[in-house]
């Protein structure tokens, strides 16, 4: 059994997602399996040195198609897991440092300049050295790759990204903020808390500002459909101008697809191939710019919870984190900055 209480046995007072605790352990044979079944199987190997001080830490939330995790290893070891096969790692180091192998690349990973992101399909070895302690994002590889294909506006193949991330250019600097925000988050409440639309919306921003922002050898393809794509049909336009001009009602697709005049299944494949969206998210999309507007203009006298209800959210705290997933900053943050 993992408690907090075994957990500040390691000293380690930072320990992030703490009430998430999964791993806990002195023994190396029992960390890799152990955190081997949470990621995937893999050799874990104390330096000769570092025996003495090893131990091993797994804290890990899930939500739908990913998780955040905070993981830190005693001393320094070697960690080889082949291929990651099922999923994506982005690593933000904040304690001690990473030497990284993938493919051809080479990354040395330190806390608050340079961060890694492993891809599936290449194979991985690392050293975590000094007591390294990471903040980990592990996103499952369908989910990404679906996205590639509706950026791509193709079927498309495996992604592999370039695995060195500079956390002080503004791409390193806008993920590291949100891979904090979702560990943040978690530590609010149960991840299980979070409706489907939450998740899927935390998920696909994350996502969407890896594929955009992080070269990998899609990023042309991408380029050109992005840059390039043709107007959607007229149906399309219409469905959307309908979305927009009744953003603060509930979602009826059956009237939708009467108004664009075609059926339902034809109008959410056509939002998908179109826009890279579905419906509900693409309505969340523009409630949430109504409401940024809204924030930014708002009189002295106006409220957050009453523009908010205004627009169609019924959730406060929901719509607070989707807000902070897609602007950076809080209702009230906004608010603030621009009275």
């Amino acid at each position: 059994m993992v408690s907090g209480a075994a957990v500040s046995g390691f000293g380690d007072a930072g320990a992030r997602l703490a009430a998430y605790a999964r791993v806990w352990t002195t023994d190396v044979d029992e960390a890799a399996e152990s955190i081997g079944r949470i990621f995937c199987p893999h050799a874990l190997d104390p330096l000769q040195h570092s025996w003495p001080d090893f131990h091993a830490l797994h804290n890990c939330a899930a939500f739908d198609g990913f998780s955040v995790n905070y993981v830190t290893y005693g001393g320094s070891v070697a960690i080889d897991p082949g291929c990651l096969d099922r999923f994506f790692l982005l690593q933000v180091p904040i304690r001690g440092r990473a030497l990284i192998g993938t493919g051809s690349r080479e990354v040395e990973a330190i806390p608050c300049a340079v961060a890694s992101i492993l891809s599936p399909t290449l194979p991985t070895r690392m050293v975590w050295q000094d007591n390294c302690a990471q903040l980990i994002l592990l996103v499952d590889r369908q989910q990404v790759e679906k996205r590639a294909a509706a950026l791509a506006g193709k079927s498309v193949g495996a992604v592999e990204f370039e695995p060195h991330i500079d956390l002080n250019a503004p791409f390193g600097q806008a993920l590291q903020s949100q891979i904090e925000y979702l560990v943040d988050l978690a530590e609010c409440g149960p991840a299980s808390n979070l409706s489907p639309v939450m998740a899927a919306t935390l998920r696909e921003s994350i996502v969407g500002l890896l594929l955009t922002g992080q070269r990998h050898n899609l990023s042309a393809a991408i380029h050109r459909t992005t840059t390039r794509r043709a107007p959607p049909p007229a149906v399309f336009k219409r469905a959307w101008e309908s979305l927009e001009a009744h953003a603060a009602e509930p979602l009826d697709l059956q009237r939708l697809a009467q108004l664009s005049g075609i059926g339902i299944r034809s109008l959410q494949l056509g939002f998908k191939r179109h826009f890279g969206v579905s419906i509900s998210m693409a309505l969340l999309d523009i409630r949430l710019k109504h409401l940024h507007a809204r924030l930014s203009n708002a009189k002295p006298s106006e409220r957050i919870v009453d523009i908010a209800y205004d627009l169609g959210f019924s959730h406060l705290s929901r719509m607070a984190s989707v807000y902070r997933a897609k602007f950076g900053e809080s209702p009230s943050e906004t608010l603030r900055r621009c009275r």
